[in-house]
């Protein structure tokens, strides 16, 4: 059986990006297992470990929301809070918000999320659905 084991993200800029990413990652509870100007990891016990890259052609971001390529990233988090929590964490490190946290009834009932994006066009979502994604 396969199992996810990372995701690699490129960034224009490996330690500018890490100043941006690492507080909300580390709000998530992860913690960065590897540091260096080329590569930042960041792992969490069971969970999928998270790399940053430096793009092979610089200044080629950010990346642009609805291209192939990266749609988001979303985290489930055990309430409501910490998804207002979470949103407070990503904006005070200069994260754009793109949804303020707020219900997707669309989605579920009692979906609730926000989606922020950092400058490397990152998007991110801190969700919280009871009754899991897609059912009611």
């Amino acid at each position: 059986m396969a199992t996810f084991d990372h995701l690699g993200i490129t960034v224009d800029d490996v330690p500018a990006a890490s100043a941006q990413l690492s507080p909300v990652l580390e709000a998530l509870g992860y913690t960065r297992t590897h540091d260096a100007p080329d590569l930042q990891i960041w792992g969490q016990p069971g969970q999928p470990e998270l790399l940053l890259y430096p793009a092979r052609e610089p200044d080629t971001g950010p990346h642009v929301h609805g291209r192939v390529g990266w749609q988001h990233l979303a985290f489930s988090v055990d309430s409501r809070d910490e998804v207002d929590r979470l949103h407070g964490v990503a904006m005070q490190c200069g994260w754009l918000a793109v949804r303020e946290p707020k219900e997707y009834p669309r989605f579920t009932e009692r979906y609730y999320a926000s989606f922020v994006e950092d400058d490397n066009g990152i998007r991110m979502e801190f969700m919280h659905s009871p009754a899991g994604w897609g059912t009611d």
